[in-house]
């Protein structure tokens, strides 16, 4: 009896561990689309006017740099939620 209990725990604890692991591989994968759409997007705008290239680059520094912090804080609880 308390094998069979101790061995469906085991089986819930695989689950969560794989689901963590896909929502890690989630927030990267959407992390590195936001960012690659940022980057089409400020070249785009760079090619129509070359003379605003300081402005944007610099709006998608940031940008970018916002998605990686929420992108990292994702992964960071997926793999907290792997270990623990």
């Amino acid at each position: 009896m308390f094998l069979t209990v101790l061995l469906q725990v085991a089986a819930g604890a695989a689950i969560g561990k794989i689901g963590a692991a896909f929502g890690a591989a989630l927030a990267a994968l959407a992390a590195a689309f936001g960012i690659g759409k940022i980057g089409q997007s400020t070249m785009e705008s760079i090619a129509r006017q070359p003379e605003s290239a300081g402005n944007l680059r610099t709006g998608m520094i940031i940008a970018a740099g916002m998605i990686e912090g929420a992108a990292l804080f994702a992964i960071i609880v997926c793999l907290l939620a792997i270990v623990l």
